[in-house]
């Protein structure tokens, strides 16, 4: 019966864990599509390594200036076929991504976000973007 329990709670507690990181993907959304610098700030990690489709990649301070910059704020990020896993301290999130850019050209992509819950909460510490055929 103990047994139970244990596995009851754990799974409570993964599912719990679950909302919270699928909680500061919408926080990321939310503020990439308002240029909120300061939330961006918070939601990404000192270490975080952003890879584009075209091969470029970012540090925390590069992504937050170009996400937050007049041409660089998002006007829509659609996510689907979300595929999450979580590993302790760590979720990787795998999903297709329509983001529609300041410009109104919209990319196709598949990407893998990877958060660590830090004392701060869920942080993105890596995002790799990959454009789709």
């Amino acid at each position: 019966m103990l047994a139970l329990v244990v596995v009851a709670v754990s799974a409570l507690a993964a599912g719990n864990t679950e909302k919270d990181v699928l909680t500061a993907v919408e926080a990321w959304k939310q503020a990439a599509l308002k240029g909120d610098a300061p939330a961006l700030g918070r939601l990404y990690h000192d270490g975080l390594l952003y890879t584009h489709s075209n091969g470029m990649t970012q540090n925390k301070a590069v992504a937050i200036a170009a996400e937050t910059s007049a041409t660089g704020v998002y006007k829509g990020v659609e996510m689907r076929d979300l595929d999450l896993h979580v590993y302790g301290d760590t979720a990787i999130l795998e999903y297709k991504l329509d983001l529609t850019h300041f410009a109104g050209d919209t990319a196709h992509l598949h990407e893998i976000m990877v958060w660590l819950k830090s004392p701060q909460g869920w942080q993105l510490v890596a995002r790799h973007a990959t454009k789709l055929p």
